[in-house]
């Protein structure tokens, strides 16, 4: 026989179990912008290294995959995801990013669904990105 007052003690307890996955909601573009400013981030993804950002005033950014080789860009809200363009792509790139133990992590939105950063580093210490003729 189906009791009510039997239930409440289970749904409690669905309620509470499920409530830290319901707080992963993603950052705004004000918690992001907070957490990123003034910082060089190295993201990782499947292991090893995907690349290194450094986040400007402004919400500019430089990114790097190679060492001593940057793109300039710059980031903007859309929803709940933080989009990029670059110089030589204007395509937007779009993910969600959300603290996971003071941890950055993002998803991707449509670039490659499903795949995932981590951040591997955060440090004050600026991306060396030298000038084309720098030594020549």
């Amino acid at each position: 026989m189906w009791a009510p007052d039997r239930m409440k003690p289970v749904l409690f307890a669905l309620v509470l179990f499920a409530a830290p996955a319901l707080a992963q909601t993603p950052l705004t573009a004000e918690e992001f912008d907070a957490h990123v400013t003034g910082r060089t981030i190295t993201y990782s993804q499947f292991g090893g290294i995907f690349g290194i950002e450094e986040y400007l005033a402004d919400r500019q950014v430089r990114w790097s995959v190679a060492e001593n080789l940057c793109q300039y860009g710059s980031w903007y809200a859309e929803g709940e995801a933080i989009c990029f363009v670059y110089e030589y792509d204007p395509t937007p790139h779009c993910w969600t990013f959300w603290l996971e133990g003071g941890t950055l992590r993002a998803l991707s939105v449509n670039d490659l669904p499903g795949a995932e950063l981590t951040e591997v580093e955060r440090t004050d210490t600026p991306l060396s990105c030298p000038g084309p003729d720098v030594g020549a």
